[in-house]
């Protein structure tokens, strides 16, 4: 299995800060994506965070979820 590489891993982590800045389990994060229309499961969302492979369009639907409006790609 090939390593994540930093980009993949940025992704990850910035879409993992999100959750926890907003206080947002896997679970829930589940449910308020059920709201939007989006089906996942909750083993895949943990396995699409921890491998950090997702799409673009994934991590969008997840901030528009959770409320995220803005996100600091940089320190």
């Amino acid at each position: 299995m090939a390593d994540k590489t930093d980009w993949e891993a940025r992704a990850a982590n910035l879409l993992k800060a999100e959750l926890k800045r907003k206080g947002v389990t896997y679970s829930q994060l589940v449910e308020k994506l059920a709201e939007i229309g989006v089906d996942e499961k909750e083993v895949n969302v943990r396995n699409k965070l921890s491998r950090g492979k997702f799409t673009a369009a994934f991590f969008l639907q997840c901030l528009a979820a959770i409320g995220q409006t803005e996100v600091r790609l940089y320190p």
